[in-house]
């Protein structure tokens, strides 16, 4: 009897157990409940599509840019600010001045792709993807992150795009471009859309800005 009662002083308190766990269950769905929002998009408000080619529209005309056909599905003034060719250091120098010169409300950053064409080190086109996150969003002006892909067999982004929009609690879209270049009938040549890509890329983002508020 004595070894029993030992026995039962030592077992774990189930209540204890149980509270705990309702505790982190609660603080899950906390998390989960809270998605990323924008502020509202004024009917006058300027989008500025901030990125290399694929932003800029390589594969296309202009009018058939994913920049392009978005100001149709939104009815904003969304600026085509791509660079073909530049790696997101050179980006991050740019940006500033493009900041000054369109004044957005919105920043669409897709960048970092010719970063990984060079084989440059991905930590560096993280930092750099940060720097310009802050840099936007120290003038008050809202994010949302694009996530361009690795050209591996999965042709997918890095883990780092989704780490970044978590910690800048921003609206993220990271499948859209990896969808199109996987399908020959939706892109122009290995690495660009064609025009039917970047409409479909138009239209995700459009999703996007509606469910987190901003249009």
């Amino acid at each position: 009897m004595a070894a029993m009662a030992l026995l039962s002083s030592q077992a774990p308190r189930m209540p204890h157990f149980g509270a705990l766990v309702a505790v982190l269950f609660l603080l899950l769905a906390a998390g989960c409940g809270k998605s990323a929002k924008l502020q509202p998009l004024a009917p006058d408000a300027v989008v500025l599509a901030f990125g290399d080619s694929l932003t800029f529209g390589t594969g296309a005309n202009e009018q058939e840019s994913y920049p392009a056909q978005l100001a149709v599905l939104t009815g904003r003034r969304v600026v085509r600010a791509g660079v073909p060719g530049e790696v997101s250091a050179a980006g991050l120098a740019r940006l500033e001045s493009v900041l000054d010169e369109h004044q957005p409300k919105l920043l669409l950053l897709c960048h970092g792709g010719n970063d990984f064409l060079r084989r440059l080190p991905g930590k560096d086109a993280a930092e750099n993807l940060r720097a310009m996150i802050r840099l936007a969003k120290s003038r008050g002006i809202d994010v949302l992150l694009i996530g361009t892909p690795e050209f591996s067999l999965t042709v997918t982004p890095p883990v780092f795009y989704g780490e970044i929009a978590k910690e800048f609690r921003i609206p993220y879209e990271g499948d859209i471009i990896g969808k199109i270049l996987r399908d020959g009938s939706l892109k122009s040549d290995q690495i660009h859309p064609n025009a039917q890509g970047y409409k479909l890329m138009a239209e995700r983002v459009h999703a996007l800005l509606k469910k987190a508020g901003a249009i």
